[in-house]
């Protein structure tokens, strides 16, 4: 099963009034687990960047200048996410602003059943609690303190693991090849418990019970025995 986690960075809270996406971070998972594949892009806004947005994400104005615009990376990223469902925490936001993004460019926009939100999903397990991803990063033992700005990249890989650890932790990612040597070593472990060594016993058939066995098979039809 292929999912995409997903991040952005933007210039502020509301696209409709003109804020931009500035930075977009994909990591594919296989089976809820992370693989090699990643798609990143710094974004030219093609607009200023203010201050109380670059205090979250550290990308100025002149960073940004001489990176390509959403409509130069567009394609590429609708084919790297093709049509897999994309793992967001607080999707509205970032939905709300590729949609936009998308539209402006002549894409299709996607629909809002194609996120899995883990804030929800945060918010259902721990209802009251603090469910920023900092805050999941600390309930589950995530390592998160190279983060010291926002960034789309680190911040889905950092989801990635909160991911896992919401849908019930790495046991649940164990592909079947794992599993089966998992089985294999209980199984081993079995035959060299202590348990008392006992010899094989033999089961004697009486000529009554014989003769029993063969008035049934001979009532059966297309029976297994005789083929």
């Amino acid at each position: 099963m292929r999912e995409i986690v997903l991040d952005t960075e933007t210039t502020g809270l509301e696209p409709k009034t003109g804020d931009r996406i500035v930075e977009i971070g994909c990591i594919e998972l296989i089976n809820h687990l992370p693989t090699d594949q990643k798609f990143h892009v710094y974004i030219n806004p093609q607009r200023d960047m203010p201050t109380e947005a670059e205090r979250v994400h550290g990308l100025s104005e002149a960073f940004l200048k001489d990176k390509p615009t959403f409509a130069q990376v567009a394609q590429g990223f609708v084919d790297f996410i093709g049509d897999a469902p994309l793992i967001i925490h607080n999707a509205p936001f970032d939905m709300g602003f590729l949609n936009v993004e998308l539209a402006r460019c002549g894409f299709s926009e996607m629909p809002p059943e194609r996120a899995i939100d883990t804030l929800d999903m945060a918010r259902k397990r721990f209802p009251g609690a603090k469910n920023n991803l900092d805050a999941l990063c600390k309930r589950f033992n995530i390592g998160n303190s190279h983060r010291t700005l926002h960034g789309a990249l680190l911040d889905s890989e950092l989801l990635a693991e909160v991911y896992l650890e919401l849908l019930g932790g790495r046991q649940r990612g164990l592909d079947m090849n794992e599993a089966r040597d998992q089985k294999s070593d209980t199984q081993i472990v079995s035959l060299e418990s202590n348990k008392p060594f006992r010899e094989a016993r033999d089961f004697i058939i009486s000529d009554e019970e014989s003769a029993a066995h063969e008035e049934i098979r001979a009532e059966l039809k297309d029976n297994l025995w005789d083929s």
